[in-house]
């Protein structure tokens, strides 16, 4: 019979075992946990995160009563003592470098081609409640922040760090790399006119909405040869000077646009980008909005909401196998050319996670009927019959 592997198994391939180990090696990941490797904590918390297991009690009996389904992956039976030693005391960096692997390679196999090059920067909360007490209170949650740098042409998160909720954004924008030729797009939160000044000094530009103490004097207007974008209309263009009386320079050239939305509302941008018309940066700063999405895709359909462990060290990891997932997925999706929306994609894939199928094949029924599931005979040999 030709082997097949499992759907679970499909997902998993882009991470090549040879590398895996040479980064668990360089960390010394399993000096301390040597019958529970990295590679078997790895595939757990990803099989948690795509099969829906929200506590360490289920993981252990999901994954125990499908021992017979995923042996081929080199992972036996788990205990859940074991497991959360694991949690524990297992380095985050052998899953942080595996999700930039796994993000190098979706950025590589998903950019569309013809669309810009845009970067979007922001954080999301992720509450931790009062049963948690080591984590931070920031004024509105206790917990962690997410924070994620990402592109929309390729529908994929490059960077990605977790700190406690009380720390500001900015320290941790501004460690994100910059990319020469990118346009890099974020909120107001990351006001920073040195980080700016990076920014425009490594040939990339950047669109953010102007704080209220921020202060810019017009020095010339530019003509609109068009007013009318995707939901909103441009006010005014002007060059400005950035006027202040403290110690805070800005000495590259900027630009201020004035929007009005069509419920209304007005913002006010700033960039350093003179080239590009105000439609089309007013047009970048809106979809800024699909990094949004993306932290709502994830809350919802993966789990980062409830967690099998309760120390800092389980939590991260579990943050982390969340987005390893997410860019699986969409390397899977990819890959074999799947053409129902991603939401549905997500659902079939934790129903299925132990079929032998391909994942083209997901959303078919699967042929088991016994008398035409597989030749009797060998496909590679000839076929004898009496005349």
């Amino acid at each position: 019979m030709r082997y097949c592997d499992s759907i679970f198994g499909h997902l998993l391939k882009p991470i090549s075992r040879r590398w895996f180990d040479g980064v668990v090696a360089r960390h010394k990941a399993d000096a301390y946990d040597k019958g529970f490797r990295s590679w078997d904590h790895l595939t757990l918390l990803v099989f948690a995160q795509l099969g829906g297991t929200g506590s360490l009690r289920g993981l252990e009996a999901a994954w125990n009563a499908n021992a017979h389904h995923h042996y081929h992956l080199g992972v036996g039976e788990i205990s859940r003592s074991t497991v959360s030693d694991a949690n524990a005391r297992r380095p985050l960096a052998v899953f942080s470098e595996t999700f930039a692997m796994v993000s190098r390679l979706a950025g590589r196999q998903l950019r569309r081609e013809g669309e810009a090059m845009l970067s979007l920067i922001d954080s999301s909360p992720i509450p931790l409640g009062q049963v948690i007490d080591w984590a931070k209170w920031n004024g509105r949650i206790r917990g962690l922040k997410l924070h994620v740098a990402y592109e929309p042409a390729c529908d994929n998160p490059t960077h990605f760090d977790i700190t406690d909720a009380n720390i500001n954004d900015m320290e941790i924008g501004e460690q994100f790399p910059i990319k020469p030729g990118f346009t890099h797009v974020f909120d107001k939160a990351y006001c920073k006119y040195r980080w700016w000044t990076a920014i425009h000094e490594a040939q990339a530009t950047f669109v953010t909405r102007q704080k209220t103490t921020s202060r810019f004097r017009a020095i010339s207007w530019r003509k609109l040869k068009k007013r009318s974008g995707d939901g909103f209309k441009i006010i005014d263009d002007a060059e400005v000077k950035f006027v202040s009386k403290g110690d805070s320079k800005l000495s590259i050239p900027m630009r201020r646009i004035r929007v009005r939305r069509d419920d209304g509302s007005k913002i006010t941008l700033v960039t350093n980008d003179m080239e590009r018309s105000a439609v089309e940066i007013a047009g970048f700063y809106k979809t800024r909005w699909q990094i949004e999405l993306l932290f709502r895709w994830i809350k919802q359909h993966l789990h980062i909401r409830t967690f099998i462990g309760r120390n800092p060290n389980a939590i991260r990891l579990q943050l982390i196998a969340a987005m390893i997932a997410f860019v699986l997925l969409r390397l899977a999706a990819c890959e074999n050319l799947v053409r129902i929306p991603i939401i549905r994609f997500a659902g079939l894939i934790a129903t299925r996670l132990f079929i032998r199928a391909a994942i083209a094949q997901i959303d078919k029924p699967l042929d088991v009927h016994p008398s035409h599931a597989f030749p009797k005979y060998s496909i590679d040999q000839m076929e004898f019959c009496y005349a």
